[in-house]
Formats: structure tokens, C-alpha cells, sequence
């Protein structure tokens, strides 16, 4: 008698692992991956998937251990490679990531792919011109890829082709009329006027309600930046609020744990702490620009590195890494030397000359001036402030692409603000006015000169007076405000809370509760 055998499905495939993954279902694509993994251990493209899902999640340690074996059954493929400099880059070892990026860029043949996810990596390190010619190759052979093109716009924003970065960014859209990060970037790169603007045809988008989610995040915050060009004022604010409530419901965040991190440092970094620290390394001598975003860091920065004797290693995460990399390892969270050393061959590798004198733009590293101080005792730290009101909505109206998670609420925004404010003052009681120089941006805004001066002395330099042309640079700038420091110094962002006084009413009321009123007004 003949039996018939049991039916079995086919076995799940990478592709359907792929699918899995971009559809955001990371669970089902490492199952998939660990399946087929069973079956084929030298599967190399299952652990490049699992490499990107341990990414996503977070886990850039068991990251590493994927890309290293994709890279050793695959050693002729540019995204193993790739990835392997991404999860370097993520762990902090930038000059390890330089390495595979290179690795990557001696086989990456002619897959536009893996040139754009290339000029990305190159992008991270701040190698700009290296990330241009690649996203430029990629839109080259498929201008039919919006990313590419899109990609492209970012960099040349970032080195001060606007021009170029606007045409880019209108070839994405044309292809993807709901590219919503094409749409913000084309509103950042002029100032809008009334008859060159893009809101008839962004607010249309908005209204056949064809839009994602995120896509109309970005809409609405190009939108308020457009319309306050235009000085249309209560549409500006009503698109920016529809923004940040859009993006305040897609986040999921207990706002009190922030402003314990804040209080708790403010709590164990005492003076007594900073006195009786471990000494720390003394022979370099970096300065620190940071402060909230939007306030005018960049502008410190660009002010600083236009003097000949500075360079600009932008905003590299870099002590903060240090800093996890020491935690984790409890042997080394007391060696400050240690960690500051590491920290200068991390943030130097790529772009200083060795001995060069540098300045780091990491907004983050408020949280970490007393270590800073005492990993690195010849440090300099600029804490830049600005007006309250001004601050917080600058803040507000800005998009911040999963950094500053309190920007999108107005009490939220507040509280943390304050917050900020008490660790300011904290820094201002318990580390050296040699040290930590505070620098408010109505300062520079108001005379150039003096404010100019009184930093480059602050830092120990002499004098250059192409410290006022810092706009003419073409050094790249990565930040939120890489068009606006390339033109001179302008007051027009002073007081521009004041046209939506009525509308801020939380926020001030909330900012009031430790603020006196004068320094709101």
C-alpha cells in the first residue's frame, strides 16, 4: 500500500526575508535569516540582512559579529563591506570604518546601490567630496532612483552647492512627488519668496491625503518654514504645529527620563567630584562648542574654524562613544586619560593633522562638560545661549530626524529647556572660567567684532581678521543650519518668537515657572 508524503511548504528564502524587513518586520526577517542559516551556514546574505537588522535594533556588538562573517564568506561584495563601516561607525571607531569604506570602495564596481549606500558612509566619516562623487556616479546611472537624487541635494547643501542642491532636489520630487525629505530640504536651501515658492503645490499634496505619515511631517515643517519667509505667519505656525503633533504621536518616550538624566548629573558632578578626579590627558587641548540646537552653535563653530590655526571636526558623537565604550568596559570608566586620548585619535583620525588644533560641534556634550574637563584638563567648552522664546521656537519649528525627541511639544519642549538651563547654571558654579565661557548668539548678532574677539581670545589664539569672513569658508558644513552660515551675519532671527506670541502661550507659561518674566519679554 502506498502512502502519500506530508505536503511541506518550501522553506522561506533571503527574499522573502528581504521583503520582510522592508515592509519593517524585523522579527520575521531574522527568523527567515536563522532558517536559512540552518540550512547553509555560508549563506553570506543572510548576514547581511541580520547585520542591518541588529542596526535597526540597536545592537551594534552583535552587528559587528554579523558584518565581520559576511565579509569573510563575501569578501568581493561592496555592501558587506558597507555594512561592516556602518557598524563601526555606530560603535564609534571611525577610523576602523574608514578602513572597510575603503575596503568597500575597491570592489564596488558599477552598482549605483552600493555607490550611494557608499557615499552614506563617506557622508558619516565627513568625507564629503569622496561622498559626492559617489552619490553623483549613482544618479548618473539611475536618475530614475529619487534617493539618489536626493541623496546627491544633501551633499551638495552640505558643501555650499545650492544651487545645484535646489535642482536636484526638484529632479527627486519630479519622480517622487511625495519624497517628503526632498521637499524639506528644497525649503531650507533660500529664502522663499512670493513668486519662487513651493507652498500652492506642497499644501495640494497635503490635501489629496495620499501622504505617509512621515512624509507629511516633513511637508508640514517645509511648509512653516516657507510661509514665515513669506511672513504669513499664523499659516507658518499652523503647519508647524500640525507637524510636531503628527510627529509627537509617532514617538514613544517618557519625557521624565531626559530631565533625570539632567538631574542626576547636575547631582554627582560636583566641584568636589571634578577636584578629585583621576588626571586626565593634558597634551591635547581641543575646544568644545555645544549647546541646544538652533541657537547658534554652528555659527561659533564656523567663527573658530576660520581662524588658520583651527579645524573643524563637525559633530562627531565622539566623546560620548568614548564615554559608553569606558562604561561598558568597567576596567577603563576611571582611566580618564584613557578616555581622553581615545577620544582625540577618534574625533582626529580622518580629518586633522596630527598636534592640529580642533573644534567639535557635538550639540550633546552639555551633558558631558565635567567629564570633558577631566578627560581632557586643557580643554576649552563654549556654551552657547540664546533668548528662551527665540531658542525654544527656533526649536520647535525645526525637524530633527530622531535626535530631540522633547522638540514636538510645547511643555515638553519647556521642562526640557529648563532643565538645560539648570545644568548651564550648574557647569557656570563648578567648572573654571577658564574653562567654560558662555557666549549668547544676540551677542555676535549685535557686534561681530567684540563677540568675535572675545571667543578667539578665550581660546588662547591671536587675532586673524578672517575670523569675520568665517561665511566665505568652504569648509562642508553638516548641520541644521549649513545654508545659513554661508551668508553674513543677519538680525532677522532675533524677536521672531514675538509674531506668534498667543500661540506660545504654553510654552512661555510653562518656561515661567523658573524664569522671571524680564528675561522672557
Amino acid at each position: 500500500m502506498r502512502t502519500t508524503a506530508p505536503h511541506r511548504a518550501p522553506a522561506p528564502t533571503i527574499e522573502a526575508a528581504r521583503r520582510a524587513f522592508a515592509a519593517g518586520d524585523v522579527a520575521t526577517a531574522e527568523r527567515i535569516c536563522t532558517e536559512v542559516l540552518a540550512r547553509a551556514p555560508d549563506e553570506g546574505t543572510a548576514w547581511t540582512l541580520l547585520t542591518e537588522t541588529a542596526l535597526q535594533r540597536g545592537r551594534p556588538d552583535a552587528a559587528i559579529v554579523c558584518a565581520n562573517r559576511a565579509v569573510a564568506l563575501m569578501p568581493k561584495d561592496p555592501i558587506a563591506h558597507i555594512l561592516r563601516a556602518k557598524c563601526l561607525f555606530v560603535s564609534g571607531e571611525a577610523r576602523g570604518a574608514f578602513e572597510a569604506a575603503e575596503a568597500a570602495s575597491r570592489v564596488i564596481g558599477d552598482s549605483a546601490e552600493a555607490q550611494d549606500a557608499l557615499g552614506a558612509i563617506f557622508g558619516l566619516l565627513g568625507l564629503h567630496g569622496k561622498a559626492d562623487e559617489l552619490f553623483r556616479r549613482a544618479a548618473a546611472a539611475r536618475p530614475d532612483v529619487p534617493q539618489y537624487l536626493f541623496n546627491l541635494a544633501a551633499t551638495e547643501r552640505m558643501t555650499g552647492a545650492l544651487a545645484q542642491s535646489e535642482a536636484h532636489s526638484d529632479a527627486a520630487i519630479a519622480r517622487d512627488r511625495h519624497y517628503g525629505l526632498a521637499h524639506y530640504l528644497r525649503s531650507d536651501l533660500r529664502i522663499q519668496t512670493p513668486d519662487r515658492n513651493h507652498i500652492g503645490e506642497m499644501e495640494a499634496l497635503i490635501g489629496e491625503g495620499k501622504l505617509s505619515g512621515p512624509s507629511e511631517v516633513m511637508l508640514r515643517f517645509a511648509l512653516g518654514k516657507e510661509c514665515e519667509d513669506l511672513e504669513q505667519y499664523d499659516r507658518a505656525f499652523g503647519h508647524v504645529q500640525a507637524g510636531c503633533e503628527l510627529q509627537h504621536r509617532a514617538l514613544a518616550r517618557d519625557p521624565a527620563v531626559e530631565i533625570g538624566e539632567i538631574d542626576a548629573i547636575i547631582r554627582s558632578h560636583t566641584r568636589n567630584w571634578i577636584d578629585t578626579a583621576p588626571a586626565g590627558h593634558a597634551s591635547a587641548a581641543p575646544v568644545f562648542v555645544t549647546g541646544l540646537p538652533r541657537t547658534g552653535t554652528t555659527l561659533v563653530e564656523r567663527i573658530i574654524a576660520s581662524h588658520s590655526a583651527m579645524r573643524s571636526v563637525g559633530e562627531t558623537g565622539a566623546f560620548a562613544a568614548e564615554m559608553r565604550r569606558a562604561v561598558a568596559d568597567r576596567s577603563a570608566a576611571q582611566d580618564l586619560a584613557g578616555i581622553g586620548k581615545r577620544y582625540v585619535e577618534a574625533a582626529t583620525g580622518l580629518r586633522v593633522p596630527p598636534d592640529a588644533r580642533f573644534v567639535d560641534k557635538t550639540l550633546e556634550n552639555y551633558l558631558y562638560s565635567g567629564l570633558i574637563h577631566a578627560a581632557l584638563p586643557a580643554a576649552k567648552i563654549i556654551l552657547v545661549q540664546r533668548h528662551p522664546m527665540d531658542a525654544c521656537w527656533a526649536i520647535y519649528k525645526a525637524h530633527f530626524r530622531g535626535k530631540f525627541s522633547f522638540s514636538y511639544h510645547q511643555t515638553e519642549l519647556a521642562d526640557y529647556y529648563l532643565a538645560f538651563r539648570r545644568l548651564s547654571q550648574h557647569w557656570r558654579a563648578v567648572l573654571p572660567p577658564d574653562v567654560l565661557r558662555e557666549v549668547h548668539y544676540e551677542d555676535i548678532v549685535r557686534d561681530q567684532a567684540a563677540a568675535s574677539r572675545s571667543i578667539i581670545g578665550f581660546i588662547g589664539l591671536p587675532w586673524e581678521d578672517e575670523v569675520m569672513r568665517f561665511h566665505e569658508s568652504p569648509a562642508p558644513s553638516a548641520t541644521a543650519s549649513a545654508v545659513q552660515v554661508r551668508r553674513p551675519i543677519y538680525a532677522s532671527s532675533l524677536g521672531k518668537w514675538r509674531h506668534h506670541a498667543e500661540r506660545l502661550a504654553p510654552l512661555r507659561a510653562r518656561l515661567l515657572r523658573e524664569i522671571p518674566e524680564a528675561e522672557l519679554a
